[in-house]
């Protein structure tokens, strides 16, 4: 892919305009209200960055995340395989995927404290919960745009049901299983967030609450432009690593030679 200063530049330029913006109005016509300028943001948040415990909130929202969702891709991938594959498994899960499909984690944040109080574990169910449905239906569209010539090639030069799934329907699947990963990376992040902020549960979510019911305005709106980069890069390292294992894909060579 070439390196293309342009857009980089006019992108930082949208930027400090943005944050420009932002002083003249909060020092102007919202001088009176609880929106802080932005150079007390910034100061607030060279403040905060010099805490321990803003690395140890950073590093429970980043933990909980990657873990609620590196479990959730092998349990999405694993199921999304075997459902679209299988027709006893598709019958059997079928009614309780579509059931819990349009549910958000949010609704049932309310059991899951109740269970398991505000934990980690709990926020990482809630990102397990948000993250395993949307990549086990992407798994199966996968598996269901698998050229069946392919799958009939494999079996006649005598391949095994396991080594096809591993050598002919997974692959044909990566494209898919990539765009449900691109989406529940920051998906997973909010959820932590969310469970910290609603639920109590450690991170980054939790300093937020804390700073708005001390009325701690520069600070919040510091923690918030923290989870905005942090967003940006795991919506990077997603796009990073998608396409490192599909650099093989039509759509990447595309994308490598534009």
């Amino acid at each position: 892919m070439k390196f293309r200063p342009k857009p980089l530049i006019t992108s930082v330029a949208g930027i400090l305009a943005a944050i420009v913006l932002w002083q003249l109005i909060a020092v102007g016509p919202m001088a009176d209200s609880p929106l802080p300028p932005a150079s007390a943001v910034a100061e607030s948040l060279s403040t905060v960055l010099g805490t321990s415990l803003f690395w140890s909130d950073l590093a429970a929202t980043v933990g909980i995340a990657l873990l609620g969702l590196g479990t959730a891709a092998l349990a999405g991938v694993v199921l999304g395989i075997l459902v679209g594959s299988f027709e006893p498994f598709r019958y059997a899960t079928l009614a309780v995927l579509e059931f819990l499909k349009p549910i958000p984690p949010i609704v049932i944040l309310p059991l899951i404290v109740l269970v398991l109080g505000p934990t980690g574990q709990m926020s990482w169910v809630l990102v397990f919960f948000g993250c395993v449905l949307p990549i086990i239906m992407q798994t199966v569209d996968g598996v269901h745009d698998t050229d069946p010539v392919a799958r009939d090639t494999a079996r006649s030069y005598g391949l095994k049901e396991t080594e096809i799934l591993a050598r002919v329907v997974l692959p044909s699947a990566m494209p898919f299983i990539g765009t449900a990963m691109r989406v529940a990376a920051p998906a997973a992040l909010v959820i932590t967030v969310v469970a910290g902020l609603l639920g109590g549960g450690p991170g980054l979510g939790r300093s937020i609450y804390q700073a708005q019911a001390a009325g701690d305005y520069p600070t919040l709106y510091a923690l918030v432009a923290v989870l905005g980069v942090l967003g940006l890069l795991f919506q990077g390292a997603t796009r990073l690593v998608e396409g490192k294992l599909l650099n093989w894909h039509e759509s990447f060579r595309e994308a490598a030679h534009a």
